[in-house]
């Protein structure tokens, strides 16, 4: 027989691989699908052989069959074919004991549903998938599980609840990300265009701003990849094969690497930020000069020393895929460490600076409210700066989290990391009293320069 899939077969194939996603552990499911497909085409090829070594009934009975799903042999008109579930189900073990039934019609033909598409019943064969519905998504993997859920349709109304979750998840923070993108790239241009901006302040927000850009851009771009990947159209086994290559992953692995990259170079700004401004609060004995080059190592140069072995590790230990999933949380560990350490440090450096802050606002006072008010507001404008909101979330990593904390979890964290850098690039640029009165210096001085268009308005 060919290796086309005709529809019925092909809606088996995807039910199969969307089961396959949804019962494989957070932790352990990078490779649940690939090492099935294998399996899969094992029982493909011992069904082959034994249709072909067998010799065939006389009289009237229906055809031996491979449906992609189960291999059939020849039954006899009017009777229900029962047979095991086959071996290359994930959960094999756990229904080793089911039947699959297929019914061969009177007329010598297996009855189909639809006139196409064939009749069985593997319902014994079936995991009950509920508790993997509820958790579907690792959702520390919320990204990947939106491009694979609306490729499939398994009926279940809890799955597709989550489904749509997970889409409208997609959908914020892909707004998120791009109005991040279109107001950080503004942002840069101010303080590149206009000359008197440029020190050693703006020169680390610019850098800032560019690890946000580049950030939103690796995510959308990774996501790109993945719809790409898991939305081809599967019309031969052979594009299954094409599909789980390591060829065809090469791309999107390539993403995940650059996108990891910015996640920590964003992290190392944030700590450059605070670092620099604590320097300028507490005094410094040494010129801005010496420590620019320090400020650029650290922010762009610390990443590459942790990203390195983390690709090394996945290449070596967990090469299945784009690299999304962790098998081993221990790899993963060595991306989060020095996240969690950035972060830990950047929220002592926050709280020393208020309480700084604080000391001068006490020795400068006018009245009780305004105080109150200077603290209040220098502190919400140093939160996003720091990115002292992932410390929230910091012990609750995703193998810890489960139900609706989890959801919880991702849906903070997906909106505040997507939208965090257009409200630096306001705070810190557009809103900023230096860059407004330079801003506005430039637009009176082209007003003047264009009289004519002003006075035509």
């Amino acid at each position: 027989m060919g290796d086309v899939l005709r529809p019925g077969y092909r809606q088996n194939l995807f039910h199969l691989a969307w089961m396959c996603l949804l019962s494989s552990m957070p932790q352990g499911g990078a490779k649940v699908l690939e090492k099935t497909f294998e399996e899969w085409m094992r029982y493909r090829d011992e069904c082959l052989r034994r249709m072909a070594s067998e010799p065939y009934p006389a009289g009237l009975f229906c055809n031996r069959t491979f449906d992609m799903y189960a291999c059939w042999p020849d039954g006899s008109p009017g009777i229900t074919v029962n047979i095991s579930c086959p071996f290359y189900l994930p959960w094999f073990e756990k229904v080793k004991h089911g039947l699959v039934s297929r019914r061969c019609g009177t007329d010598g033909q297996w009855v189909t549903v639809n006139g196409s598409q064939p009749w069985r019943d593997y319902s014994q064969c079936e995991e009950e998938t509920a508790a993997a519905v509820e958790e579907v998504g690792a959702l520390a993997q919320a990204r990947s599980a939106v491009l694979l859920a609306p490729a499939h349709q398994c009926g279940a109304g809890l799955q597709e609840g989550a489904r749509r979750l997970m889409v409208s998840f997609k959908v914020l923070y892909t707004v998120g990300y791009s109005l991040s993108l279109l107001t950080l790239v503004s942002a840069l241009l101010v303080l590149t265009v206009f000359r008197k901006l440029h020190c050693t302040r703006n020169y680390i927000h610019a850098n800032l701003f560019a690890s946000f850009g580049l950030r939103a851009t690796s995510v959308m771009v990774k996501d790109a990849l993945l719809e790409r990947r898991w939305g081809m159209e599967l019309v031969q086994v052979a594009d299954w094969e094409a599909l789980l290559s390591h060829e065809a992953a090469l791309g999107c692995r390539a993403a995940q690497v650059l996108m990891q990259y910015c996640i920590l170079a964003n992290h190392y700004w944030f700590l450059v930020e605070a670092v620099y401004l604590y320097k300028l609060l507490i005094g410094a004995v040494f010129s801005e000069k010496n420590y620019y080059r320090l400020y650029l190592y650290l922010g762009w140069g610390t990443p590459v020393v942790f990203v390195v072995p983390w690709v090394a590790a996945k290449y070596l230990k967990e090469n299945a895929e784009c690299w999304a999933l962790n098998e081993n949380m221990a790899y993963w560990w060595i991306i989060r460490i020095p996240i969690l350490l950035a972060s830990l440090i950047n929220l002592l450096i926050f709280m020393r600076i208020l309480k700084v802050i604080l000391a001068k606002l006490r020795a400068n006072q006018k009245g009780y409210a305004d105080y109150k008010l200077r603290l209040a507001k220098a502190t919400l404008t140093l939160i996003p700066l720091f990115g002292i909101h992932e410390v929230v979330f910091i012990f609750a990593t995703d193998e810890q989290t489960t139900g609706i904390l989890r959801y919880i979890k991702v849906f903070f964290t997906l909106f505040l990391n997507s939208f965090q850098g257009f409200l630096v690039a306001v705070l810190y640029c557009f809103a900023n009293k230096e860059v407004k009165s330079e801003m506005k210096k430039k637009w009176q001085l082209w007003k003047l320069d264009h009289p004519a268009l002003c006075c035509a308005q």
